[in-house]
């Protein structure tokens, strides 16, 4: 399987998930944690730019989502919450993971 990307900071204050986008092979994952998670929210210009890569998986961690005050409710319909057992299947899903 393709390369896993995590996307720590957030994408109104750094270019990291642009990057990782344009970076990522078409199966790649993208697994948004920490301030990352604020891409993940409907109604953000973030919605338009994430929902143009159908051939990437998406992935939020929820408990940086709920620390945050954010709901399930309010993501963008393509993007799928982990928990912390989760993020460890997606590591060993995928041949390496990258940091962004």
């Amino acid at each position: 399987m393709a390369d896993l990307f995590t996307v720590n900071k957030s994408p109104f204050e750094t270019n990291g998930l642009s990057t990782a986008l344009r970076l990522a092979s078409a199966d790649a994952g993208i697994l948004l944690l920490e301030d990352g998670v604020y891409a993940a929210m409907r109604g953000t210009r973030y919605e338009a730019l994430i929902t143009q890569h159908p051939d990437k998986s998406f992935f939020v961690l929820h408990p940086d989502l709920a620390a945050r005050g954010l709901s399930t409710d309010e993501l963008i319909t393509t993007i799928y919450p982990v928990d912390y057992a989760g993020f460890v299947d997606l590591v060993v899903a995928h041949d390496k993971v990258q940091a962004w």
